[in-house]
């Protein structure tokens, strides 16, 4: 199943996509619009009814605006980590977690701007996950199965702002700075999370190419490691790393105009045009 929010005749709704149409999901009892808490009754979502629309008549939106935390890992696939090095970044010898705000997200197709503060703009293919059971202390054992569902992210990163700040959290917040979607993909559809293929291209040009495979730490570890510390929530989302190939290993920063495309196998792809900051 796939689960979006998406915007026609001006009003934005939830909504399942099924083929080329998309299942409004207005009519489920107690439906407030928001998707962190759908993902919480996730079964009505499946059986409910609904006008049919077809894709091409909407906008498909982020398909979670509200959730409590939005996390991603650094410096989580090797040839990355080697690349970071060579660019003066330390390279962590556990896992390396950092918050965005959850201000920074944004639509699967929208525009991201290029901040008036910096001209270091950077990319970062990342296949993201969402919670669909809350928990504290998960076993690796049990850790898929509090996923609810699987998303394609683009981690924006203002390098010189992120250098700034050892927590990485300002260069990773500005806004816009997080397109993600183009819908989750729920857990089932998802065989095996760590054997996707992601990709992603600048002006047609690719520059990123890995299988989730290549990860040093799993999604399993990152919900295990994750959740000694915290309550993972329902709608909680989690980035969970980019592979070697990105900007600032050559200089090659985004600019006004570029068009930013992740894809990853069973999720789809998102697709992004800089624009200035306004």
């Amino acid at each position: 199943m796939k689960l979006c929010r998406f915007t026609h005749d001006g009003v934005t709704r939830l909504g399942r996509i099924d083929g080329d149409t998309v299942i409004d999901l207005s009519g489920i009892p107690g439906n407030d619009g928001s998707m962190r808490r759908l993902l919480g009754r996730i079964d009505l979502a499946r059986a409910a009814t609904g006008l049919a629309i077809a894709l091409d008549d909407v906008v498909l939106e982020a398909p979670i605006t509200d959730p409590q935390k939005f996390l991603a890992i650094g410096m989580n696939y090797q040839k990355h980590a080697d690349e970071a090095a060579a660019a003066g970044i330390p390279v962590p010898t556990s896992q390396l977690w950092f918050n965005k705000q959850v201000s920074c997200i944004n639509g699967p197709y929208a525009q991201i701007e290029l901040p008036k503060v910096s001209d270091k703009l950077d990319y970062e293919a990342e296949v993201g996950f969402v919670i669909g059971r809350r928990g504290r202390h998960i076993a690796e054992a049990d850790a898929l199965g509090h996923v609810a569902g699987y998303f394609i992210c683009n981690d924006v990163t203002v390098r010189d702002w992120q250098a700034r700040s050892p927590t990485f959290t300002l260069g990773k917040s500005f806004d816009t700075h997080g397109p993600i979607g183009p819908w989750i993909t729920t857990a089932e559809e998802v065989h095996d999370p760590h054997a996707l293929t992601m990709s992603l291209s600048v002006n047609g040009e690719e520059r990123q190419r890995s299988s989730t495979g290549d990860m040093i730490y799993d999604i399993s570890r990152q919900i295990a490691y994750l959740s000694t510390v915290m309550t993972l929530e329902v709608g909680d989302i989690v980035a969970t790393g980019t592979p070697a190939g990105v900007g600032i290993a050559t200089g090659s920063f985004l600019k006004v105009g570029d068009v930013v495309r992740v894809a990853v196998d069973v999720l789809g792809h998102i697709e992004n045009r800089v624009v200035a900051e306004a």
